[in-house]
């Protein structure tokens, strides 16, 4: 068989998140990633009014309370406090490593977006974490 006349056909069935209609959608002259894009954008609206809308008494979402939370479960994963209140504290190593292993991602991913005082609450957080970690697992 001769390669130059072969034809080669390729199906993207990767969602489209990007402004643009994919190959396909502007082949079939319609786009229907238009309307999921606009569905997204009418969900993330509606849920910021919403939530707008509730008092909470959970503190404002930022890097800080991000890190925070994720440096908190890892120490509870390691028995440090107890899951319940009045319960007994539960050592699970596996789920504290993959806590930390988020952490980490996440220092990894973010190095050289962050100020300096969320670079070092992430430098500090993981080493607390990882050290607990060294302690519970010898």
């Amino acid at each position: 068989m001769n390669q130059d006349n072969e034809k080669i056909k390729v199906n993207d069935r990767r969602i489209n998140y990007d402004d643009e209609a994919s190959p396909q959608e502007q082949e079939q002259g319609h786009s229907e990633s238009q309307a999921k894009k606009i569905e997204r954008k009418k969900a993330a609206d509606d849920y910021s009014k919403v939530s707008a809308k509730e008092e909470s008494p959970m503190p404002k979402v930022d890097f800080f309370t991000f890190v925070l939370s994720l440096s908190s479960s890892a120490i509870m994963h390691l028995g440090e406090f107890p899951e319940q209140e009045g319960g007994e504290p539960k050592v699970n190593l596996p789920m504290a490593k993959q806590t930390i292993d988020i952490l980490t991602m996440l220092e990894e991913k973010t190095k050289g977006n962050l100020t300096k005082d969320e670079e070092k609450i992430l430098k500090d957080l993981l080493f607390e974490c990882r050290m607990k970690y060294v302690q519970k697992s010898n």
